[in-house]
């Protein structure tokens, strides 16, 4: 049971910095918080990613990119032309190592203030950052499983940040319902997004990009990582943009 506890906990966590953060701050902007603020999430970030860690940089530039080109050759991550789950979270590692590594040149509107605090991405992004993170979790199972099959759970815990890219940008955009017309695939995966805390809304949200609310459409579509993120605008730890409360 500890195990089960532990796993949910971190799936929970690791998800709603990669949404809150990652997501509708970094690559959206639909909220400011001061620079403080914004160190501290990047530190909370990575401890709860631990060593799937995703820099606000390389994920904010990317997942522009992919509504600026979804589903065509230069979107990062489209089912439409990766033949395979594996081929196309291959390609969109590669991708995001290029852009952390300024390999390649990208268009100054996909750069345009995204969140960088560079030294600090070196650490959480190293391979010593990432080695201890496996260790921790290694022992962490060693104190608290009870039977084997909760070993399985593990690998989870190390690749959990890919893992919820590969729900929504490969499964998002082949099964769900639709509540708008795109000229996309984009699906929302679940009614009530009990799974993705609001990022399984994924045909809500590529047709309004800058809103902050991914669900809304109907009363069972409710955005859980929105409903943290109206808290802490209520409590002054972030300031939600009119715009994208109206959008």
């Amino acid at each position: 049971m500890a195990i089960l506890i532990l796993v949910g906990f971190l799936w929970y966590a690791s998800l709603f910095f990669q949404s809150f953060f990652l997501h509708r701050y970094a690559a959206h902007q639909t909220y400011t918080m001061s620079k403080t603020a914004e160190k501290i999430t990047f530190i909370l970030t990575w401890i709860c990613q631990g060593p799937s860690y995703l820099s606000a940089y390389g994920y904010g530039i990317m997942h522009r990119m992919h509504h600026a080109y979804t589903d065509t050759e230069k979107d990062p991550h489209s089912p439409t032309y990766d033949n395979t789950l594996f081929a196309m979270m291959w390609k969109t590692k590669n991708i995001y190592q290029d852009i952390n590594n300024k390999r390649i040149t990208v268009h100054q509107k996909f750069t345009k203030n995204i969140p960088q605090w560079k030294r600090f991405d070196q650490f959480a992004g190293s391979r010593g950052s990432r080695i201890f993170w496996i260790i921790t979790y290694t022992l962490l199972f060693a104190f608290l499983t009870t039977t084997w099959w909760q070993w399985l759970l593990l690998p989870v815990l190390f690749l959990m940040a890919p893992i919820h890219g590969v729900i929504i940008n490969w499964f998002g955009h082949i099964y769900g319902y639709v509540n708008f017309k795109t000229t996309d695939t984009s699906k929302n995966l679940f009614r009530f997004d009990f799974l993705m805390m609001g990022e399984a809304y994924h045909n809500n949200h590529h047709k309004h990009s800058t809103r902050a609310n991914f669900g809304g459409v109907h009363w069972y579509e409710i955005d859980v990582t929105y409903l943290i993120m109206r808290l802490l605008h209520n409590i002054g730890v972030i300031q939600l943009k009119m715009s994208a409360i109206k959008a």
